[in-house]
């Protein structure tokens, strides 16, 4: 089908344009409208895909890892996890050892006993507190010291209760022994 325009005339056939006519299309056939459709509702659906995997489901706030003195093979690190769904923290990695475990501490009798779990209960919109004498990452089998100043990467993975795990990258200072556990602010 033809139609003329002007001094050209317009066809759908794709061998009529091949000679030099004009393609004839309707605004709703128009490849170039159609792809903007397209990618107009792609860039839709990647920007509510991407803001679901930005948000991430678990916060990590004032991480620190505590020094060693030389040849000491373990420290632990420490921060506060805040789940915004129930979940669980099931553990955690860093390429300055192989060896990185969940731990507890806790009293059995009159003895405090340190033991590897398999997961900590990140209940919603509660703050869970990984710190000195209770729920901490331990790194065993150290190659060097870790110093203060020293800035230690970790991977941290959280389940949901839905299964799926979720990771988090995170850099985590290392604080000298004798000031590690006081707050940021303290002596202002």
């Amino acid at each position: 089908v033809a139609q003329p325009v002007g001094d050209r005339v317009r066809c759908r056939c794709a061998q009529a344009a091949a000679r030099g006519l004009t393609p004839y299309y309707s605004e709703q056939e128009n490849p170039m409208n159609q792809f903007i459709r397209h990618f107009a509702a792609a860039a839709v659906l990647a920007a509510t895909a991407g803001s679901a995997f930005a948000q991430a489901n678990v916060s990590v706030k004032d991480a620190w890892v505590r020094a060693t003195v030389p040849q000491q093979k373990a420290t632990g690190a420490f921060m506060q996890l805040q789940a915004a769904r129930d979940s669980k923290f099931v553990s955690a990695s860093s390429p300055l050892t192989p060896t990185v475990e969940v731990h507890e501490m806790a009293m059995q009798g009159d003895v405090m006993r340190m033991r590897q779990v398999q997961s900590v209960d990140l209940p919603a919109g509660k703050t869970v507190e990984l710190k000195p004498g209770g729920y901490h990452i331990m790194m065993m089998n150290l190659k060097a010291q870790v110093k203060e100043g020293d800035t230690v990467p970790f991977t941290l993975v959280f389940e949901g209760k839905d299964g799926k795990r979720e990771q988090v990258e995170i850099q985590a200072p290392v604080k000298a022994l004798n000031n590690a556990a006081r707050p940021a602010h303290a002596g202002h």
